[in-house]
């Protein structure tokens, strides 16, 4: 079956989602011995080599044009601080939770960027399937709001300079080639870790090289994924399947920890799913939108 753009974009954010969800677990599976910032150099030095020498191949610019640094270097500061502000909110924050429902709000700050920064236009079934994803997420995560209100306020930042991080991805399609907008992130997320990784290392053992072996192509796989998506379609209409990674969490959660699915994640997870085929259902009922940049650019 041939997938239209937007089909295509909703498959690219599911895999996303899919990949950052397995990329968690390791992280957190790995970070009770290692530190954070070695954790990110990881994360995003084996993205750098792995698109870098697509990018090469293809003989795509490494950095994008001139013309384009401002925005590239905004997508990249937005989309670490994203990375620090949660990584620092979770080992912070007297509950999981808490963070969790916090962080999954970046979808609703994409759309609402979406429509106010690059004039997308939102129809009339997404304000309210975002409404019922984000109940989903509430009871799939069952926030209590105990933690103290420093790491709860940074894991809200943290959703915001996602939602920035992702709209500027929508911007810059058509631009800049999608693998020249990760080698960007990835060098710049790199360059930035390695002083700190460097002052606070831990020589890794057999398993954890392979968690965060892991992490690097978790990470990578979601970052191309996700970049590519927003290429295909519109944030707002994309940006809601990002809430598929819940289910992947529990899912990997359960298969991986061990840990036992409670019921109410798994209305959670029934609300999600809901929500997400409301919005491949409408956007069905009209004429799928063109693809958002040649074809020949990426």
């Amino acid at each position: 079956m041939k997938l239209n753009a937007k089909q295509k974009g909703i498959a690219l954010m599911v895999l996303s989602a899919f990949s950052f969800s397995l990329m968690q677990i390791c992280v957190r599976v790995s970070g009770k011995r290692i530190p954070l910032f070695e954790q990110l150099f990881f994360r995003n030095s084996i993205s750098l080599l792995l698109c870098g020498f697509l990018a090469a191949r293809a003989k795509l610019p490494l950095f994008g044009a001139r013309r384009d640094q401002f925005w590239l270097l905004g997508r990249s500061l937005f989309g670490y601080l994203g990375l620090i502000l949660t990584f620092y909110a979770s080992a912070k924050a007297a509950s999981q939770a808490d963070v969790s429902i916090l962080t999954q709000m970046s979808p609703f700050v994409t759309t609402l960027f979406a429509v106010v920064f690059l004039k997308e236009t939102l129809s009339k079934v997404q304000l309210p399937a975002l409404l019922i994803a984000s109940a989903g997420a509430f009871l799939v995560v069952n926030p209590r709001f105990e933690s103290n209100w420093v790491p709860l306020a940074m894991a809200l930042l943290s959703c915001f300079a996602s939602g920035s991080a992702y709209t500027l991805l929508s911007f810059l399609k058509g631009r800049v080639p999608a693998l020249s907008i990760i080698v960007y992130f990835s060098t710049f997320s790199a360059v930035v870790s390695l002083p700190f990784m460097i002052a606070e290392f831990v020589v890794p053992t057999p398993l954890e090289l392979v968690l965060l072996l892991l992490i690097g192509a978790g990470g990578s796989f979601g970052q191309i994924a996700i970049t590519y998506a927003y290429r295909f379609a519109p944030a707002a209409e994309v940006s809601i399947f990002n809430f598929t990674g819940i289910l992947f969490t529990v899912l990997f959660s359960t298969l991986l920890l061990g840990e036992q699915i409670k019921p109410n994640s798994i209305a959670g997870a029934l609300l999600v799913l809901a929500a997400s085929l409301l919005v491949y259902w409408h956007g069905n009922q009209k004429p799928p939108s063109p693809p958002s940049q040649p074809k020949t650019q990426d």
